[in-house]
């Protein structure tokens, strides 16, 4: 079953029960515009205690906000009792939920195009707040005050430009200057969420006229720090020459390409990264540069072609040429390298491991890591083929280290 399918199956019980249960927010944006939603969310009149009753398996997330998980076979389908809320204290959390009518819920969303409602029964759409008018206008606008929409959930502003980024709309005038305005208390949000609004900014194709927002609005600023014009202009440039479709870490990277490598790395660290992301950006900043070397060793290209990150680090650079208005042909004549080694293994098994080492002979330390480094460069050359040769190159090696003591 289909996260939408449950969501109906959901609405149709509700209903069945007399309660008015409704499809409500991004869905109802995305069915109007064509798109495919990423989930169902249902919006009813029923209270968490009488949601928790019709159906057999539910989580309590946020009962105390109107809020419970429903759960369908494999798919989980958010069901929100229509609200009003107040006191957002801390910027982000309502501190008093009272339960309400859907046109009362409708007013207390973000935007206007996230604040209609479908009626599955009647197939029709309910909008309160001329969500439509502002779809066929392609206008992000809030609900309201926008002054007082950000005062109540900071990470609003960073949602305006994520929907202006990946709908590719403009953000309305009044809701442009509050967003300016309030940008620099952004950080009062968790890194975490930061985070993923981010993500969906600048990992989307359309990611330049997001990155251009942040800079315009204050918002980057905000998260990490003083970009003088150059940095801006650097970063736009790397950013506009990247290929469509991108992961997270490649994006952040070339919105941080005008910081040096340590204060880049530095600057994510609001961001609350994943270990994965994390090593995945300090590899691409602390190797940009290597792949212009026209004398890169056969050892060397295969270490760094072996690299689970190396597509997105020549992708990075080839942004970064073009940028600066550079010649790619180094890049270029790489990859011809790179693609001739097709069929060939990269990062092959060391003929040898520690064990046998100390078995012919050399001495654990840093004599043993020295040595074992050496070989596997040789083996990568092509040097070293197999056993019987990378013992007797560990004994050459052995010897004339012993000659030069003497």
């Amino acid at each position: 079953m289909s996260n939408k399918k449950a969501a109906i199956k959901i609405i149709k019980r509700l209903n069945s029960e007399g309660f008015e249960a409704l499809l409500a927010g991004g869905c109802v944006r995305d069915m109007l515009l064509g798109r495919r939603a990423k989930d169902y969310d249902v919006a009813t009149g029923a209270e968490p205690k009488e949601v928790t009753k019709l159906f057999k398996r539910t989580l309590e997330i946020g009962a105390k906000f109107g809020v419970v998980m429903v759960l369908i076979d494999e798919d989980q389908v958010e069901v929100a009792t229509f609200r009003t809320e107040t006191g957002y204290v801390d910027g982000r959390h309502p501190s008093s939920v009272k339960f309400a009518q859907a046109k009362e819920d409708a007013s207390r969303r973000d935007f206007t195009i996230n604040g209609m409602f479908y009626d599955q029964l009647n197939k029709k759409v309910i909008d309160y707040v001329d969500g439509r008018a502002d779809l066929k206008k392609k206008i992000i606008r809030t609900i309201g005050a926008p002054d007082q929409r950000f005062g109540e959930d900071y990470l609003r502003m960073l949602r305006a430009v994520r929907f202006a980024t990946q709908l590719n709309f403009k953000i309305a005038p009044d809701t442009w200057f509050a967003l300016c305005q309030h940008a620099k208390k952004i950080t009062k949000i968790s890194g975490e969420r930061i985070h993923m609004e981010l993500q969906g900014i600048l990992a989307d194709p359309n990611r330049a006229t997001g990155a251009s927002m942040l800079f315009e609005t204050g918002l980057a600023k905000a998260v990490f720090g003083k970009f003088n014009d150059q940095q801006i202009k650097f970063a736009m440039g790397v950013v506009k020459n990247l290929r469509e479709r991108i992961d997270f870490p490649l994006a952040l990277v070339a919105f941080l390409a005008g910081f040096e490598p340590v204060s880049a790395i530095e600057k994510c660290e609001i961001l609350k990264l994943s270990r994965n992301q994390t090593r995945h950006i300090k590899f691409l900043l602390e190797n940009t540069g290597k792949l212009l070397d026209d004398k890169m060793t056969l050892a060397q290209l295969k270490m760094i072609a072996a690299e689970p990150y190396f597509e997105d680090l020549y992708e990075f650079q080839k942004a970064i040429q073009k940028a600066q208005n550079k010649s790619t042909a180094a890049l270029t004549a790489l990859r011809k390298r790179v693609n001739a080694l097709e069929g060939v293994e990269l990062k092959p098994e060391p003929l040898l491991n520690g064990h046998d080492l100390m078995r012919l002979g050399v001495v654990p330390g840093p004599t043993l890591g020295q040595l074992a480094e050496e070989m596997y460069i040789a083996q990568l050359q092509g040097q070293l083929k197999n056993t019987v040769q990378a013992q007797r190159w560990v004994q050459k090696w052995l010897q004339k280290r012993k000659t030069i003591e003497k």
